[in-house]
């Protein structure tokens, strides 16, 4: 490979492509490398320092039972977690009906008539609610938004850091007592509240419906199998976590949170929503809706800087939305509310004083004083068993999936007296068999009607439709998927194993820090860890995607200049060619962009980013920079930029998003940046899952670590940290031994050497290509970084044929398409990594190759302008076998490409999709059948 490309050594390479100036010269003190053998067994006495108690805390976070065929064939397998986000729908169509079918669900629970396809968390779903609540309601002096004190106290903390960046007031309040004025743009409720009760807010949705303002109303799935759902009693948005539908607690995530709102804000809406248009054919066909790109399109005028999801978390929720239906979903929350009630009755039976207010699974304990609540939760430790201490003098119990009778006579046990000991648990049980709500809290309504949620009801069908929906998808396991800037690498089955061990799985996020001391133990290493690498003084785990870490990064950045004195500074300058979720990043941390030109090169144009620095001085923030650049290269002015950025009082944050062509070579801190994110689920390993899980950890300098961000119920961050950025402590903590395992397996010396093959597979598919397709940017001596861009505009000129058009013949030859259009519009953007074979890459070289040839066939004339295989392409199994063929090339040139197809071919489930269609009619729960044919 090296001769292919000219040079006679690895060093040669290196020392042309990454300037001297900026090269690490060290040695990463992230140990020897060791077997996977060697690191999952100390990764298993990590796992084992984690005190696994029943903990019944609650707060949004609930032991479940996820069905073994569910974590055998979807939490565990490559077929689910290795694919990307379904961008190329066409071969994505098993995973967009998993979430469809997730959507429906969630449509039908809460009563709304539209839901996307997941959001990060419950905190950051209520946060989301708000940002679209201001983009309504929002200006002529609304700036206040009310939040019940009932809410989860990480909610509360969420809202509130994201409220303060956009200058908004939070009001945090009893509910019943608020009075709304014409200051008020929104509400958030919790139903059931925190501490268990359930409680009539018609009254209060009137008042704040008056002011013109919306409600939100963050709740429970689980519950709403039989409470009246939010949608039916005035609730606009309506949000929460679908974690107990058998997604492991994972000690705080990842989980998928869940957004449903009324029909007139669906353009509104954050994050992805999946709908249904048709195909070339007319077949129905899934995709991504409306605002999928937004922050692409509408960069800082988007209105949320969310590009991710938790996919495969939503998918892991949607089958288990199956497995049960509504019937056995129903059930489960019978049994939960039953055992709730028979936990109440013991208490008033044994003295203590229990509210009457109607609940679902969780029981709140009023005491004398402290004192008593402290003995109390201190005894049921002594038991493992963790209660939730609120307030002053009150415990709450917050039953699950899981309990039995035996547990409720244990928690029962806790509150013993002298001279009142505890009824016989079975009796309890009984005596609760036929507790029902009344109006106005009896769900009447029926949910989850569709044929789908009914006809999975043996292991075997359920396997048989999870494989089904697996083979419609394109993912790692099929062939290697080149999408730039995406780093879609291997991640190995050694480093995935651990996610399902219960000393991490099963650990509640808000246990006492002291049960927890293998975590602990974990992100100790992995923080010194990842410091290193980036050469940063401190890193915060808590942000749980990129796009989290860019927030948490400038709020970071902001919070430090405040603290100065440097309140006015509110400028961030970006540069033309960045992710379109900077600029939306920068919004929503109530920053203004100035955007920086880039060179016909394709680099920042230094002399446009000093003169628009001095022009904001007094105001300027910082500067947003993606390194290696957005196209793909070292620039050799990038320690110039951070200077006069640093010169003129900003600081310099960095897009971790292309660390993959760094890690060991050259180090963000050294090179003058202040701030970097790392996406987890691109340099290390964490697997995309689909379009997530994702992590996006920030490395900081020392004189920003006092600002990492806090939590508002475990302690974590520095000693001046901002509010909360994640609901969980340390963001998605369950998917970090995954980083872990990677480090540890490839030490020091393994991750330099991941970064230069990297390099090294990059710079080979760009010299193999570059006389079929120019490459289009390159850094002074010729070489590209991990990623190159191959430039086929001149071919819509000569042969009618686009970007797209090759990106979807890809998928006759096996194959997802590069990146299409990013960062440069009608350009094909590729990363190898380090993962790929050589025989791999020069298979996707050979068909990027023969597909130029069909190009050729076009231009010379000896193929139809129109009727042609790119044109056509994806070709299905549907189109090749039916009984007409009116194409002027064959059916095996459209479906057997290449050799390898033969062997072993993916078929595209569907032909290319009208995406035009399926936004003008937005359908994005399961339909009838005979409505499909109306799209």
């Amino acid at each position: 490979m090296l001769a292919a490309i000219g040079y006679d050594s690895m060093d040669a390479l290196i020392d042309a492509t990454i300037p001297a100036a900026i090269r690490f010269d060290g040695v990463l003190g992230t140990g020897e490398p060791c077997s996977e053998y060697e690191a999952l067994a100390e990764l298993s006495g990590v796992a084992a320092e984690n005190q696994v108690f029943r903990s019944y805390l609650g707060m949004g976070y609930h032991d479940c039972i996820t069905p073994p065929v569910i974590q055998r064939k979807v939490l565990e397998n490559p077929g689910w977690y290795t694919a990307y986000t379904p961008y190329q729908a066409e071969i994505a169509q098993g995973r967009l009906e998993a979430l469809l079918n997730f959507q429906t669900a969630i449509i039908d629970l809460t009563g709304q008539p539209i839901a996307n396809a997941s959001l990060l968390d419950e905190g950051t779903a209520a946060a989301e609610a708000m940002a679209m609540a201001l983009a309504i309601r929002g200006g002529a002096g609304r700036t206040t938004f009310f939040v019940s004190e009932l809410c989860h106290p990480q909610t509360i903390d969420v809202v509130k850091t994201r409220a303060s960046a956009r200058g908004v007031q939070v009001v945090v309040g009893d509910h019943q007592t608020f009075q709304p004025d014409a200051r008020l743009f929104g509400a958030l409720l919790q139903y059931p509240a925190t501490d268990g009760g359930i409680l009539d807010y018609r009254p209060f949705v009137e008042r704040v419906h008056a002011v013109n303002a919306i409600v939100t109303v963050a709740t429970d799935l689980l519950a709403l199998t039989l409470l009246a759902p939010p949608g039916e009693w005035g609730a606009d948005v309506v949000v929460g976590n679908s974690q107990r539908f058998g997604v492991p607690m994972g000690y705080g995530g990842p989980h998928a949170a869940f957004f449903a709102t009324r029909e007139e804000y669906k353009r509104q809406i954050p994050g992805r929503i999946i709908g249904l248009s048709r195909d070339a054919q007319g077949n129905p066909a899934l995709r991504m809706a409306l605002q999928t790109r937004e922050q692409h399109i509408r960069r800082e005028k988007a209105t949320s800087n969310v590009c991710t999801a938790q996919v495969l978390l939503a998918v892991v929720a949607s089958f288990y939305a199956l497995y049960h239906g509504p019937d056995g979903l129903t059930r489960i929350a019978r049994r939960i509310r039953q055992l709730a009630y028979a936990l109440a009755g013991g208490l008033r039976a044994m003295g203590y004083d229990v509210p009457a207010t109607p609940v679902f699974d969780t029981v709140r304990v009023d005491l004398r004083d402290t004192a008593e609540r402290d003995a109390l939760v201190a005894r049921a430790r002594e038991r493992r068993i963790n209660l939730r201490a609120l307030g002053v003098a009150t415990i709450v119990i917050a039953f699950d999936e899981t309990v039995t009778e035996g547990d409720l006579k244990d928690v029962l046990g806790v509150f013993d007296r002298p001279a009142h000991s505890a009824p016989a648990a079975s009796r309890l049980v009984a005596g609760a068999a036929g507790v029902e709500y009344g109006a106005p809290f009896r769900r009447e309504s029926s949910y989850m009607m569709h044929p789908v949620f009914h006809r999975y009801r043996s292991e075997t069908e359920m396997l048989r439709y999870i494989q089904r929906l697996e083979s419609r998808d394109l993912s790692l396991t099929t062939s290697m998927i080149p999408l730039g800037s995406c780093t879609m690498k291997l991640n190995a089955a050694a480093e995935m194993l651990p996610i399902t061990w219960p000393g991490f799985a099963r650990m509640h996020p808000m246990v006492p820090v002291d049960q927890a001391r293998g975590y602990a133990r974990l992100f100790t290493q992995l923080q010194a860890w990842l410091a290193d690498i980036t050469g940063f003084a401190a890193v915060s785990l808590q942000p749980n995607a990129g796009s989290q870490g860019e927030l948490a990064g400038l709020l970071v950045i902001r919070a430090w200049q405040q603290d100065r004195g440097q309140r006015q500074r509110d400028v961030c300058l970006i540069p033309q060619s960045a992710h379109g979720t900077n600029p939306a990043s920068a919004t929503m941390a109530g920053l203004r962009v100035v955007v920086v030109r880039s060179d016909e090169d394709g680099n920042i144009d230094i002399e446009d980013l000093r003169a628009k620095a001095e022009a904001h001085a007094d105001t300027l923030a910082a500067l947003m920079v993606t390194y290696p650049s957005t196209h793909g290269i070292f620039e050799e002015g990038i320690r110039t930029i951070c200077a006069i950025v640093h010169e003129h009082g900003g600081q310099v944050y960095m897009d971790g998003a292309n660390m993959n062509a760094m890690v060991g070579l050259c180090r963000p801190g050294d090179i003058g940046a202040d701030v970097c994110h790392l996406n987890l689920h691109k340099t290390f390993c964490i697997p995309h899952g689909g379009g997530g899980p994702g992590m996006g950890p920030i490395g900081v300098a020392a004189h920003l670590a006092p600002f990492l961000p806090g939590h508002a119920v475990i302690t974590t961050g520095g000693s001046l940290a901002i509010g909360a950025v994640s609901a969980a402590p340390w963001g998605s903590p369950a998917i970090l031994p995954i980083s872990w395992a990677y480090i540890r397996m490839m030490g020091g010396r393994g991750l330099t050497r991941a970064t230069e093959v990297a390099i090294l597979n990059a710079n080979y598919i760009a010299r193999r290509l570059e006389e079929h397709f120019p490459v289009l940017y390159t850094g002074r001596n010729g070489t590209v970084a991990h990623e190159c861009i191959i430039d086929p505009r001149p071919l819509k000129q000569s042969a009618g044929v686009e970007a797209t058009d090759i990106a979807k013949r890809l998928m006759d030859y096996g194959f997802h398409a590069p990146t299409v259009s990013f960062p440069v519009a009608g350009t094909l953007m590729i990363e190898p990594t380090e993962s790929e074979s050589l025989e791999e890459l020069d298979r996707f070289c050979a068909a990027l190759i023969a597909i130029r040839e069909e190009i050729r066939e076009i231009e010379n004339g000896r193929a139809d302008r129109e009727d042609n295989l790119l044109k056509n392409a994806p070709h299905t199994a549907a189109v090749v076998t039916a009984d007409e063929w009116t194409h002027p090339y064959s059916r095996e040139r459209a479906a057997f490409p290449a050799p390898w197809t033969r062997e072993h071919k993916f078929w595209p489930a569907v032909g290319v999709i009208d995406n035009a269609a399926g936004d003008r009619t937005l359908i994005c729960a399961c339909p009838p059948i005979e409505e499909y044919a109306e799209v």
